[in-house]
């Protein structure tokens, strides 16, 4: 056996490679609270209960309890009545794929289930509705303000719509939807109405207690049957957690899942996952018993000082703009014309040490950078404004990316469905990444190619990307 001193040194040297996650220079992604000891604490009770197994919670009552602990602190948080229960799951992905299977399993009489959602919806709901034979209606949002549309959400509600969706806020621009006009559309017409709270849920109710003008967007709506909120998001507990509530025992029930029909044990599920280990479970509560309800006010009050004081570091920028006027922690920065390429922008950060996710134009959504904005943040809003000033005059000297006239029109005649192992290496080897090359460390030519590939180009071209990535050395 080797030495666990020399395991662990060897996997320091593979992490050292990776973005940081502490000290907010990783605007996606990651959620730091800034805190001296919160880590730490997370660690040793995720080591705690590590072994435990949530398949059976008859077998650890332990997990059982901390389970109900978190799931009654969510429903507090976000105007749950005594009739409110939930489930914990491995994020929000999970918990929005449940609420949609909850709905769907719901109206087993539905034969082709429908679910309607706005453009700017995460993406987990199109997964979900992939996965489980839901037919997406996506319906478009308002082009200047990016929120969804109450009257054409409820006049695209038919007899088949199990569910409607709403964001509170929406990942890509950080505005909330109408939740309670969307709500009363969907409850006149009995359809289950599921707010994805994931990233808002745990801190605009602080927000709100801060003096913030924040519309209800949980249980108090009428009309809401289930909201999901991210403990590893603003409730700052290590990655693995998320709560998916409902208004009552019934709505739940759909995403249950038993099997008695072979010779094991019956298989009993409340998630997507059978066996789940404790440690997430376990690190969450002892998080949240640790920071308290002061202690998330203090933090929401720390987020929200971080972002108007990037905000206004932005707005100083020459030529740089946000593409809507915030109303949460997620900001989007874009352009106010041309000379100054966001992708070329967002390798200049990456240098200067800062992460920031390039997000691609969609309809009238324009190609941004997206900052997800932490309490760690705070105090360090100058320096941030300082590295983005000077990425924006290194991206303009360099000018603009263009994509080469031949890889562009080798692009548009492309096939997403008959795309050949053969021209995703050529295209590996135009972007410098052929003969096993690796990762490139600048990503601005890469992005400006996926730019202009048509949507369904793209996905199948980061499919393939992502089984070039995946192989054993």
């Amino acid at each position: 056996m080797r030495p666990a001193e020399e395991i662990l040194a060897e996997l320091g040297e593979l992490r050292a490679g990776d973005l940081p996650t502490r000290g907010g220079r990783t605007l996606a992604y990651v959620y730091d609270s800034g805190l001296d000891g919160v880590d730490d604490l997370a660690a040793a009770a995720h080591a705690q209960a590590a072994g435990a197994n949530g398949l059976d919670p008859t077998a650890f009552p332990s997990l059982l309890r901390m389970e109900n602990d978190l799931v009654a602190a969510a429903s507090r948080l976000l105007g749950g009545t005594p009739r409110a229960v939930g489930s914990v799951t491995s994020g929000g992905t999970e918990s929005c794929m449940l609420a949609v299977l909850a709905a769907r399993e719901g109206r087993t009489e539905v034969i082709a289930p429908n679910v309607v959602l706005p453009a700017t919806a995460h993406a987990a709901f199109h997964k979900a509705a992939h996965l489980f034979r839901v037919r997406p209606v996506i319906l478009p949002v308002d082009p200047v303000t990016f929120r969804a549309d109450p009257d054409t959400m409820t006049a695209a509600i038919d007899d088949d719509t199990v569910l409607v969706v709403a964001s509170a806020p929406s990942y890509a621009h950080g505005v909330l939807d109408p939740i309670a006009e969307i709500a009363a559309g969907a409850a006149a017409r009995g359809v289950r109405m599921h707010v994805d709270a994931c990233i808002g849920g745990w801190v605009l109710p602080y927000f709100r207690r801060l003096g913030r003008s924040v519309p209800e967007f949980g249980f108090t709506v009428d009309g809401v049957t289930s909201v999901s909120v991210d403990l590893h998001k603003y409730a700052y507990c290590p990655k693995g957690t998320s709560v998916l509530l409902h208004a009552d025992a019934e709505l739940r029930r759909g995403h249950f899942f038993a099997d008695a029909g072979w010779p094991g044990y019956t298989m009993l599920n409340s998630t997507l996952q059978s066996t789940r280990s404790g440690g997430p479970l376990a690190a969450a509560w002892a998080v949240l018993h640790h920071l308290g309800d002061d202690g998330y006010l203090a933090l929401a009050q720390a987020s929200l000082d971080a972002v108007e004081v990037v905000r206004a570091e932005i707005e100083d920028i020459d030529g740089l703009r946000l593409v809507v006027e915030p109303n949460s922690t997620l900001l989007a920065i874009t352009t106010d014309g041309e000379g100054l390429d966001l992708f070329t922008l967002a390798d200049e950060m990456g240098d200067r040490g800062w992460y920031v996710q390039p997000q691609f134009a969609h309809q009238s959504s324009p190609a941004n950078l997206h900052l997800t904005i932490t309490a760690a943040n705070r105090g360090g809003e100058a320096e941030f404004g300082a590295a983005l000033r000077h990425s924006a005059a290194a991206a303009r000297e360099a000018g603009p990316v263009v994509v080469d006239e031949g890889i562009a029109a080798f692009l548009e005649g492309l096939d997403p469905d008959a795309l050949t192992a053969e021209e995703f290496g050529e295209l590996l080897a135009a972007a410098g990444m052929g003969g096993g090359a690796g990762l490139p460390e600048r990503m601005a030519e890469i992005n400006a190619m996926l730019a202009i590939a048509r949507p369904a180009l793209r996905e199948r071209l980061l499919q393939e990307f992502l089984g070039f990535l995946y192989r054993p050395s």
